[in-house]
């Protein structure tokens, strides 16, 4: 019955893949989406920068310096869970040529290019109080650097192509290829000696840092992973409308607002 039951799921899955991953349908489903997105992306980051700001207590080592911490952890796991998420969207496109999985990588890149830079420039403005400098060739530093050219490699390689189908092949391989980055990343911070911190909050350990801190860090992630969300719906569907600018359906779409 078990086997029986995970093979209905599987071909429940598929089917909603299907039905959804048609342009047209992810257009409608993104629409209706964004709004309820954005407006708890927004709860979440107003009650999560509230939180961090003013309730959680002083650091006693770094004092205020680390509250930092709230806008910089939440862009750290969003420049690689984006990328992750490119590179599985790549993938897709790539294998199975699919559009709309081309579309989703595409409008992924800038995203977590944004989430990356973000990252740095705020880790490098925590690391000043910390370290007395603004950037060390520290390994965590280093690779996330080299994450932030690979996103823009990819850009780069998209825009200089002018077949979208072929763009798309293209800087699949380099979004594939440059997935190996993300676990050197994770774990620079166990494989050599490092000044960056290792992780204060994983999935297999108790937290390392206080519940009145946890919270806000938590809600915060939250936030940036909906916001990420939120983004690719509404990047996706513009992106959409100029690929299936011919199509009947966008035609009618433009037509019947004008």
């Amino acid at each position: 019955m078990g086997e029986f039951s995970s093979l209905a799921c599987v071909t429940r899955l598929i089917k909603l893949i299907h039905k959804y991953g048609a342009p047209k349908r992810f257009y409608e489903l993104a629409g209706t989406l964004v709004p309820w997105l954005a407006a708890l992306t927004a709860v979440l980051m107003v009650v999560g920068l509230y939180l961090g700001l003013f309730w959680a207590p002083r650091d006693y080592q770094q004092g205020n310096a680390y509250r930092i911490m709230f806008v910089h952890v939440p862009n750290a796991w969003m420049s690689m869970m984006a990328y992750v998420a490119m590179a599985v969207f790549a993938a897709a496109g790539y294998i199975w040529n699919m559009r709309l999985a081309d579309i989703l990588a595409k409008v992924t890149a800038p995203l977590g290019a944004s989430f990356t830079l973000t990252a740095l420039v705020t880790g490098s403005l925590w690391g000043k109080p910390m370290w007395g400098t603004y950037w060390v060739w520290d390994a965590r530093l280093t690779s996330e650097l080299i994450l932030f050219f690979l996103y823009v490699g990819y850009m780069a390689l998209q825009a200089s192509i002018d077949d979208a189908r072929r763009a798309a092949h293209a800087s699949a391989i380099l979004a594939i290829v440059g997935a190996v980055n993300i676990p050197i990343i994770h774990y620079s911070v166990y494989w050599w000696h490092t000044l960056h911190q290792p992780a204060s909050l994983t999935l297999t350990n108790q937290p390392k840092i206080y519940i009145s801190m946890l919270i806000p860090l938590i809600l915060m992630s939250l936030a940036f992973t909906l916001f990420y969300v939120t983004m690719l719906c509404v990047r996706a569907r513009s992106e959409i409308l100029w690929r299936e600018r011919n199509a009947d359906w966008v035609r009618k779409l433009v037509g019947s607002r004008t």
